[in-house]
């Protein structure tokens, strides 16, 4: 399912307008976005839940050449699938 089958979900479920169903999910995932740009997690119970983990810097290798390669501190967004989630998935 990508962005515009759920806008398309939404409106038929929820009996909205595309315009009203589109505004929904974005402000959805703009406060997700927001709540982990700003390092906070974000758990729906049950479904899943979406943390930042942070990592120090590291001295890596390039594969084609075999150079070494400086990686600066980074931090990413990790997804953990809920209880339930697994559960329904698994089958």
């Amino acid at each position: 399912m990508n962005k515009l089958e759920l806008i398309q979900a939404l409106k038929d479920a929820a009996n909205l307008s595309k315009s009203e169903a589109t505004a929904v999910v974005d402000i959805f995932f703009n406060e997700m976005t927001n709540a982990l740009a700003n390092g906070d997690r974000v758990e729906i119970r049950g479904l899943f839940s979406f943390f930042v983990k942070e990592y120090k810097a590291y001295t890596g290798r390039n594969p084609k050449t075999g150079e070494q390669v400086k990686i600066a501190p980074k931090m990413l967004p990790f997804f953990k699938p809920g209880k339930e989630l697994k559960e329904r998935v698994d089958r």
